[in-house]
């Protein structure tokens, strides 16, 4: 969750992580800090967002080329100045930074405290610094060495880097469970949570693994090693990131930014897996498991959130188009209920970090069981693309915005390029029928442009209805999971309670909400059901709701019902989800702006959860 940057070598260290801090807020803001390491260790934290901190140090004028810093997603303790990182141990000796969880630091703590260590914040970071101190006193140890032997009496997840004012050229830094990178440039190294603070300094970084740990040392030495002490040679990389991904390009937010750049994101995401005038599609991720992907029993997916919403579009695709069946899995869930899992199954993992806590847990699992395991995920070098049997990245580029959006439609893409491969190749699907499927994907990104000729309506709709409470959000089959994401990104962003329904379970519960204050969002695009998605329209107004509908380009019998009709580009069913969630996209963005909410950084939210 946390976000965490640190800088080694012969410029000031100061800016970079001010401006590194400025870049991986999304991970994390309820409070920053910074530590700057010299002949001592200054340490600068703030409550509140990266600009509050730069304010606090203004006036700062250190040269110092050693430095770390950290924005933080609050876990143990509120956030405020006390509780933000860096910590340091009892002596003002040991400066250390910490992403993850701590979860035997209440045993540690007690321990450390009748040894006579004293503790000033609610954190189970400050108990790590602690335990680094009181194992490097009493054996005389380098900073690396207390380290390593402090993290094998750790349990729980961690991304650290530390600094001794004893040895005020070297960094240390380690991971288990959550993210860290390495950035090699001129002369310098920077470490931190994901690439998006390295790629204006350097292109050349390493992923550390879990349980390894990495020594930096300002004459230029780079050491990786396990936790028990064994020398690795790590493996350099090349980012494929540009440092405009990571701007706003003229938008007010990251999140109508990247919802403008899905057309972009889904060429790219089919690039060289779709030709739409050969009739083909290809996945080199299939490819070396092609065969037991194809005779697969079952297909299980996991994720949370966002990403499992893409998963239930995925298991209407699947069962539709390949005929195989699938279920879909909340990873939280999934880890704890000792699931039925064989060596015919295929377990997918959908992750737009490739970093989410729980479902590397679900897939650890699955990896036990002897199932394969195949990721989808948006991050080059993420923990779970590397833990993952075989897998294939959506290529949507850096999202910045903690409320995803051309994360969820690459998934989206993705996935059904996947159901179309296994349809051809498994016969369940006639060759007319998949050639159709492929000629409508491969126009969608065209068709999302024309949704967007309909944003200043969306932007009007929003206006009305920006402050009421609540809102119902119904769709039928393969427009049931929009529904829940429609709902789930007005929750986010616009802390409006809302709830996606199947259509038709309407009757069963939530139709005696429905009053002349309870805006209804119908997904009204499906053929297959239309005249049944009418007849919920008419339930609705007979109850005095507010009816706004998504319905196909011509429409003439919902637009004389509903109350606001928002016209969208016609398309095949099983391809509708990718244009239907757009508007919605807009429509919750529009209400956020108008109820005064930051929309790229909600509370209480992050953008990774690395954390349980």
């Amino acid at each position: 969750m946390c976000g965490i940057i640190a800088y080694l070598g012969e410029q000031p260290a100061y800016p970079r992580l001010i401006k590194g801090l400025k870049r991986l807020e999304y991970r994390g803001y309820d409070s920053a800090g910074v530590a700057l390491v010299d002949q001592d260790i200054q340490v600068f934290k703030r409550k509140g967002k990266v600009s509050n901190l730069e304010a606090f140090t203004e006036t700062l004028a250190s040269q110092t080329g050693v430095g770390f810093g950290h924005t933080r997603w609050a876990t143990h303790g509120e956030p405020n100045d006390v509780n933000a990182h860096p910590h340091l141990s009892n002596n003002a000796r040991i400066a250390l930074v910490h992403n993850g969880i701590i979860e035997n630091y209440a045993s540690l703590k007690a321990t450390l405290e009748k040894e006579g260590f004293v503790f000033h914040s609610e954190t189970d970071t400050e108990v790590l610094v602690n335990l680094i101190q009181a194992i490097q006193d009493a054996n005389d140890l380098p900073l690396e060495e207390a380290v390593r032997l402090a993290l094998r009496r750790v349990v729980g997840a961690y991304a650290i880097v530390v600094a001794d004012k004893r040895e005020p050229h070297v960094l240390v830094a380690a991971r288990k469970a959550s993210p860290l990178v390495i950035g090699i440039g001129d002369k310098e190294y920077f470490l931190a949570s994901d690439a998006t603070p390295i790629v204006e300094y350097t292109n050349r970084v390493i992923y550390l693994n879990d349980e390894e740990l990495a020594v930096v040392r300002k004459n230029g030495d780079l050491e990786v090693k396990t936790l028990a002490n064994v020398p690795l040679t790590p493996y350099v990389q090349e980012l494929d990131m540009k440092i405009e991904m990571l701007e706003k390009g003229g938008y007010d937010y990251f999140m109508l930014k990247e919802i403008y750049e899905q057309p972009n994101t889904l060429r790219e995401c089919m690039r060289g897996r779709l030709n739409a005038e050969e009739g083909w599609v290809r996945l080199g991720g299939m490819e070396d498991f092609a065969s037991r992907i194809a005779h697969a029993k079952r297909f299980i997916m996991v994720a949370c959130g966002t990403s499992w919403h893409s998963g239930l579009i995925g298991e209407y695709l699947f069962e539709d188009l390949a005929r195989i069946p699938v279920e879909v899995e909340y990873a939280s869930e999934f880890r704890y209920r000792n699931p039925v899992l064989t060596e015919e199954d295929v377990v997918i993992a959908i992750s737009q970090s490739g970093e989410t806590a729980d479902t590397l847990a679900a897939l650890e699992i699955a990896k036990e069981k002897g199932a394969l395991i195949y990721g989808i995920v948006n991050v080059v070098g993420s923990s779970i693309a590397r833990l993952t049997d075989a897998g294939s990245y959506i290529h949507a580029g850096p999202e910045i915005g903690v409320a995803s959006t051309k994360a969820f439609t690459g998934q989206v893409t993705l996935l059904s390029l996947m159901a179309l491969h296994l349809a051809h190749q498994r016969g369940t699907i006639s060759e007319p029928r998949y050639r159709q499927l492929i000629s409508e994907l491969a126009v969608i990104p065209d068709k999302i442009k024309k949704v967007f000729e309909q944003d200043a309506k969306i932007r009007y709709i929003a206006g009305e209805i920006k402050d009421r409470s609540n809102a119902l959000y119904l769709g039928r089959g393969y427009n049931f999971p929009v529904a829940l994401e429609g709902a789930l990104k007005l929750k986010e962003i616009s802390y409006v309670h809302a709830e996606g329904y199947p259509a038709a379970e309407m009757k069963h519960g939530p139709i005696a909400l429905i009053d002349e204050n309870m805006p209804v969002i119908v997904i009204a695009t499906n053929r297959s059901a239309y005249d049944k998605i009418v007849s919920n329209i008419q339930e609705v107004k007979a109850r005095k709701g507010m009816v706004i509908a998504i319905v196909p380009e011509g429409d003439s019998v919902i637009q004389t019902l509903a109350d606001y009709t928002i016209e969208i580009p016609e398309t095949e069913e099983p391809l509708s989800p990718l244009i239907s969630v757009i508007p919605l996209q807009l429509l919750s963005y529009y209400i956020a702006v108008f109820r005064g909410c930051n929309v790229d950084q909600p509370r209480n939210l992050a953008k990774s959860v690395t954390v349980e």
